[in-house]
């Protein structure tokens, strides 16, 4: 490649419209570097900004068309996103997208042998090589907007669980491998919301879901290993902590147009009667002014019935409408369109789920050593629960 061919790429990627977020990319502002010093023909430069390139490169990938399509595809532009929703596109649009696309096609083909030109042959053997596949970037690019209800787009493509709190959406890097095989002795309850999760993805009329009952058994567990089945038919878990309820209809809004389907978890809820966030999540679950998407349920699981935390004192207060306000804070729970209920299993039901779980973990003891160790490992715990079937069976791991 020639130096002047050097100039005109890194004047194209300045002149980027539609993928132009890509230049705060570390890779992309490395790469125009090392472009720029080729095109001067600075031996000192070039090796500096060879070494940096290379260096941010192989974070990622040691194939430079492979690091460079997997930027453009997680790129969260107007044009994915007018196009993921079907909307027509301008004229200008569509050529500069095809234009740019065609662009990135080039640019994946500059090779170590073009960087290394102006350099001696012992600088050229010394700096590391990285690969350069050919791909097609419009055709892969035309791919990912015809899968977008399934593989979504930007950081929705790379991530399939996330967290909202102050900072707004946060992608979790390594969440919870919970898997639905997993969950033994509960396969009607994890059935219902598994079912209810993929009428969300069919276009039907699923519930909002409040999953109720004793600590241990397994609703949050349930709600991940649903959330890990179906991430590749395009579901996206999103968890919400309660003191962030008041934002919830700012985060439907958010999501209301993006053609990937979510589950809005609340973990753990609970409320005092005079708690602000009770009046957030009810109207959200009535159907205020900002009513629940299409795309989204809510799912929270609770260790409360009522989910609203009421004393003595306050069946017995001065309120004139005592009955109203009774009633109003016991109706929250009433507003999930279902409530799935999780109990603790008996003997027999807790051995079973730890016979199942030895199995998929690969724990070989003796059934009757694994039974009396497991029973006395409850009995110093919390009682039977799935939850202490799993550490139980993690610790006896744990020592081999």
């Amino acid at each position: 490649m020639h130096a002047a061919s050097c100039q005109i790429y890194s004047q194209k990627l300045n002149g980027l419209t539609i993928f132009r977020s890509l230049l705060k990319e570390p890779l992309v502002q490395h790469l125009q570097s090392l472009l720029k010093a080729c095109g001067d023909k600075d031996p000192d430069a070039v090796i500096s900004a060879y070494g940096a390139f290379a260096s941010t490169l192989f974070e990622r990938d040691t194939d430079l068309p492979n690091a460079l399509l997997e930027l453009v595809l997680e790129d969260e532009n107007h044009f994915l996103i007018s196009a993921a929703k079907g909307a027509p596109c301008p004229a200008p649009v569509s050529l500069a997208v095809q234009k740019e696309l065609e662009f990135f096609t080039e640019l994946a083909a500059f090779s170590p042998k073009d960087a290394k030109a102006s350099l001696s042959e012992e600088m050229a053997a010394f700096l590391p090589d990285w690969e350069n596949n050919p791909l097609d970037f419009y055709t892969s690019y035309a791919e990912r907007i015809s899968h977008a209800a399934e593989k979504g787009y930007g950081v929705f493509a790379k991530y399939h669980v996330f967290s909202f709190g102050a900072d707004g959406l946060q992608p979790v890097k390594h969440p919870d491998p919970q898997s639905l095989s997993q969950l033994s002795g509960y396969e009607r309850e994890s059935g219902i919301v598994l079912r209810n999760t993929e009428a969300l993805l069919k276009g039907g009329t699923p519930s909002n879901l409040l999953l109720y009952g004793d600590a241990g058994t397994g609703k949050s567990s349930t709600i991940k290993a649903v959330a890990n089945e179906l991430r590749d038919k395009g579901l996206r878990l999103i968890e919400v902590k309660k003191s962030q309820l008041f934002r919830l209809p700012a985060l439907l809004e958010l999501l209301s147009e993006n053609p990937l389907k979510f589950i809005i978890f609340i973990d753990d809820l609970s409320f005092s009667s005079n708690d602000e966030h009770f009046a957030a999540l009810k109207a959200t679950l009535e159907g205020s002014v900002a009513v629940c998407a299409k795309n989204t349920v809510i799912y929270a699981t609770s260790n409360r019935r009522h989910l609203v935390k009421e004393s003595m004192g306050e069946r017995s207060g001065d309120d004139i409408h005592l009955n109203d306000s009774l009633q109003e804070l016991m109706s929250l729970s009433a507003r999930f369109g279902m409530t799935i209920t999780f109990q603790k299993p008996n003997k027999e039901g807790y051995l079973s789920i730890v016979k199942h779980l030895a199995e998929e973990y690969g724990l070989d003891m003796p059934e009757e050593e694994l039974f009396i160790n497991a029973e006395a490992f409850a009995i110093r715990q919390n009682g039977r629960s799935p939850r202490t079937a799993k550490h139980f069976v993690e610790t006896q791991l744990a020592k081999l």
